[in-house]
């Protein structure tokens, strides 16, 4: 009777551990992210989803380029991330080599909402049926400037929404530019006897990091080019590019000939070296041109007050890049599921709000894009200048996305750094590089 009382006690004793959720035995992923000011925020996310659902998340943050080596290598080494935020820049090649995860069987199973997302952020991560993330955020390009070199020019920060531009002449905003920028005896660049050989203040610097833009130049320069009339190609998945529009060139050539030619911005080799950003918050430069991801580091790294404004009005009005991330899971993960709660999560107004109220980005989810306004606004920075344009009829004009990317990465980041080093002219140049591109899908 003894053995039996003993033996019925450890079986209840037993059913009960195995009814507890035992913090020990729960599953733990890895999940890779680039940018280091959202990474405080997903931290929080994970903190909440582990909470609910007993799966450990290990939020991991790594540089943008030894983010993406690492992502290529893991996955043929075996020991990629569970799951990663992506790029539509990247995802297609990751897509076409079956190396990440279709999640439409899973949207189905589970009913998930894939109509709460802003625009069309849900179908670019779409093709032939299969989808290979949930949106978690969007941007787009504005002007950023220096409030003091503005009021020192005499120029209102009012007026900076309503430049317009044209390769002919660069309209209102090259004269500001020119009236933004200041040589050696401090004359400035729309007053007789200035000197751009001396120029110790420029007014714009068309290159915010060390590139030229390559084959997008999604902060560089595609905003001049479409609101000119360019368009890089037909739509999701096509396969040919217009390189070679005489609409392209022009805009292009305006644009070096600013540096290489009128002096109203840093020449690009010295860009290269030093990156326009670090240009501007060490106020060398009076503007720039920036995605929205970066209003954070903008505020931390500025000694100064900065200003948000909308881009110039071109020919055909005013043009943004809108480009929209999602997460993606490896095919190689042991965690399939698992990560698929979790990038659920993330694509749920649960996280995305958390993730707004942090002030960093601009979630998908519109309720989530507010708290993100306010959470600015209580920074001291006005950003409505991006919001604007993303929600304004065509004004924005979607990131390419194509297979051959890294390919056209190569071929068109060789061709505008020639362009902009002055090595050779825009038209040529571009010429010679669309044939390369095309062949790429032939």
């Amino acid at each position: 009777m003894k053995k039996r009382f003993v033996a019925l006690g450890s079986a209840v004793l037993a059913l009960t551990v195995a009814l507890i959720p035992s913090q020990a035995q729960s599953v733990s992923i890895d999940y890779w992210l680039w940018d280091t000011s959202q990474e405080p925020a997903y931290k929080a996310c994970a903190t909440n989803f582990e909470k609910q659902n007993g799966i450990k998340v290990n939020v991991i943050q790594k540089g943008w380029d030894n983010y993406w080596t690492g992502i290529t290598t893991g996955m043929v080494a075996g020991n990629a991330p569970d799951i990663f935020a992506n790029h539509l820049a990247k995802y297609p090649e990751y897509a076409l080599n079956k190396q990440i995860v279709d999640i439409a069987p899973w949207i189905a199973e589970d009913k998930v909402a894939t109509n709460i997302y802003t625009g069309d952020l849900f179908k670019l991560w779409g093709r032939a049926g299969k989808q290979y993330g949930l949106p978690k955020d969007w941007d787009t390009v504005a002007i950023i400037y220096n409030k003091k070199m503005l009021k020192d020019a005499g120029i209102s920060e009012a007026s900076m929404n309503s430049l317009t531009w044209n390769p002919k002449n660069g309209g209102s905003f090259e004269r500001l530019i020119q009236r933004l920028t200041v040589d050696g005896s401090g004359k400035r660049g729309n007053e007789a006897g200035f000197d751009k050989n001396t120029a110790k203040q420029w007014g714009w610097t068309s290159l915010n990091g060390n590139s030229s833009g390559g084959a997008y130049g999604q902060t560089e320069w595609s905003h001049f080019a479409v609101s000119n009339g360019f368009k890089f190609n037909d739509g999701p998945w096509s396969t040919k590019y217009y390189y070679d529009d005489p609409k392209l060139a022009e805009s292009l050539q305006w644009q070096a000939d600013i540096s290489l030619k009128k002096g109203y911005s840093p020449l690009f080799k010295d860009i290269k070296a030093t990156r326009g950003d670090t240009l501007f918050t060490s106020s060398k430069v009076a503007m720039i041109f920036d995605g929205s991801w970066m209003i954070g580091s903008y505020k931390a790294n500025s000694k100064f007050d900065i200003g948000f404004a909308q881009l110039p009005v071109g020919p055909k009005g005013r043009k943004t890049m809108f480009n929209g991330l999602a997460d993606s899971i490896w095919v190689g993960s042991k965690k399939q599921k698992e990560a698929w709660q979790w990038l659920k999560y993330m694509g749920s107004a649960a996280c995305q709000d958390v993730v707004g109220g942090f002030g960093v980005v601009f979630p998908a989810i519109p309720s989530a894009v507010n708290k993100a306004l306010a959470a600015f606004k209580a920074k001291g920075a006005d950003v409505s200048a991006f919001t604007k344009q993303a929600l304004a009829k065509d004004t924005t004009f979607l990131f390419p996305i194509t297979d051959n990317s890294s390919e056209i990465s190569a071929i068109m980041e060789k061709a505008t750094d020639k362009i902009f080093l002055g090595q050779s002219d825009a038209a040529s140049t571009l010429t010679e590089a669309a044939p390369k591109v095309n062949a790429l899908f032939k």
